[in-house]
């Protein structure tokens, strides 16, 4: 047994960030997955057609909870934690006030520790969660009460990964499981001038230790679920990621926002893959840093020919819900049509801006040191 696989297994068997859950798949199955050779983990059908668990029902309420962002107080962090959580609870109160609720409920991106203008890296290890931590533990209660499923990002931290921060997407299931711990797989790089640049770790910035860790398969997770095949993502603009996550299943992509978003990206992820997406963004947040109503609202589902189904009509903190019908969906869905032999060798030929791994040997300590560090290590002229 060589290094890579002894790791990548403790790591499994002690549910190190980054894996995600098949649910109703035997832990044998989850085993294998994890311990596998990298590359080799990643099983896709030949007729269309993709993994799945059967179904608990025809159709389900998916949710959106357009919700405020507040940064953590640095001077008082627990405290400020503990209020933005208890806020955040009290949303997910408010959705069932009235009526059953939805099926599942999800958040933007920060709705625990919001973002601080002018943070350190230092500053962001210091009001992370841990997942799971005192946040889950809260939050697996209420979706245990509900009978629904949760799905939120947040900073994180992991002992596995000691001194990066993370920014981590969770879902917790019905029971209260933590069924999913999914890394944002990239940050944008060069979009400030070089002056300034994101310094939280991302898979793309970890790339090949994540892989031995992890398995190739943890890169572009989908979990499967009695509700379908959920997918996360708080990245912008990469739609070949989404397409990656059509390819392997995903019905429903959730993805997060804090600071606005583009709808024409998120309706083409829905368009181009034949599947429903929603994205939660911020509501008008007053106390921010930032002014209250920097690119707040707009969270909204779209449905697989790029559809608005349902979309918040406010900036202000709101409930943005859809059915899903996802028995007659999955019953004459088949996997994205490509053609990769047309356009794989430019792929296989493209050299990005930026390399992966850059994190792997040096992590920012702040915005102005990742703009240095990363300065000179583009290739692109």
């Amino acid at each position: 047994m060589n290094g890579a696989f002894s790791r990548r297994a403790m790591l499994g068997a002690a549910g190190g960030l980054g894996l995600t859950a098949a649910v109703g798949v035997s832990g044998s199955a989850a085993a294998a997955a994890v311990a596998g050779k990298p590359g080799e983990d990643i099983q896709l059908h030949r007729d269309g057609s993709y993994a799945v668990v059967p179904l608990a029902k025809e159709s389900w309420t998916l949710g959106v909870a357009q919700a405020r962002s507040l940064p953590v107080d640095l001077a008082r962090v627990d405290a400020s934690r503990a209020e933005n959580l208890k806020h955040m609870i009290g949303l997910i109160d408010a959705a069932f006030a009235f009526g059953s609720g939805p099926d599942l409920l999800m958040f933007h991106e920060f709705p625990i520790t919001g973002f601080g203008a002018g943070w350190t890296r230092k500053d962001v290890l210091k009001v992370a969660i841990e997942i799971p931590g005192i946040e889950t533990q809260a939050l697996s209660a209420k979706a245990r009460q509900y009978g629904v499923y949760l799905v939120f990002g947040s900073y994180a931290r992991d002992p596995a990964w000691p001194g990066h921060a993370l920014s981590i997407t969770t879902i917790i299931g019905p029971d209260g499981a933590i069924l999913a711990r999914d890394w944002k797989a990239r940050n944008i790089k060069g979009a400030f001038g070089g002056e300034i640049e994101l310094y939280t770790t991302t898979i793309y910035d970890v790339l090949d230790r994540y892989v031995e860790m992890y398995g190739r398969d943890a890169v572009v997770p989908v979990v499967r679920t009695p509700i379908g095949n959920l997918a996360t993502s708080s990245v912008q603009r990469e739609p070949e990621l989404f397409r990656a996550m059509a390819i392997k299943g995903a019905e429903v992509i959730l993805r997060t926002a804090t600071g606005g978003f583009s709808q024409g990206d998120v309706a083409m992820t829905s368009l181009y893959n034949g599947v429903y997406t929603a994205v939660a963004n911020n509501a008008i947040s007053p106390g921010s840093p930032f002014f209250e109503d920097t690119n707040a609202g707009n969270s909204a589902i779209y449905g697989p020919d790029g559809e608005v189904l349902s979309i918040a009509k406010s900036p202000n903190e709101t409930l943005v819900q859809t059915r899903i019908p996802i028995g007659a969906f999955r019953a004459r869905h088949r996997q994205p049509t490509l053609h990769p032999q047309l356009y794989l060798d430019v792929l296989n030929g493209y050299t990005p801006r930026y390399p992966p791994n850059l994190f792997q040997d040096y992590v920012p300590t702040d915005m102005k040191d990742a703009g240095r560090y990363l300065r000179d290590k583009g290739v692109w002229k």
